[in-house]
């Protein structure tokens, strides 16, 4: 799947969030990027804050183990997930549905 790049030590995920929805959700991966849906606003990195936890949360990680690498300020974001890439590769797939 395009949405994310797996390495020996976690995943690399593409991520578009648009903030102030009514859930938060991720949705079916669309063209290179994962869509996710926080109720969280775009203020002073709030929904950055809201997507790490939302992350964390949905895949059983810690919050350590979910990192923002780029597009702080941004709509489309990479994160990167730590772990067996192959098990949060299958833990993304379920939560896509």
């Amino acid at each position: 799947m395009a949405a994310w790049r797996a390495d020996k030590d976690g995943l690399t995920v593409a991520i578009r969030v648009t903030p102030r929805s009514s859930r938060d959700a991720v949705l079916p991966p669309q063209e290179d990027w994962l869509p996710v849906k926080l109720r969280a606003p775009p203020v002073d990195g709030e929904a950055n804050a809201a997507l790490i936890r939302f992350l964390a949360k949905s895949l059983k990680l810690s919050r350590s183990e979910v990192e923002l690498i780029s597009g702080e300020t941004a709509r489309l974001k990479r994160v990167r997930l730590k772990g067996d890439p192959e098990q949060l590769a299958q833990a993304l797939r379920q939560l896509i549905g």
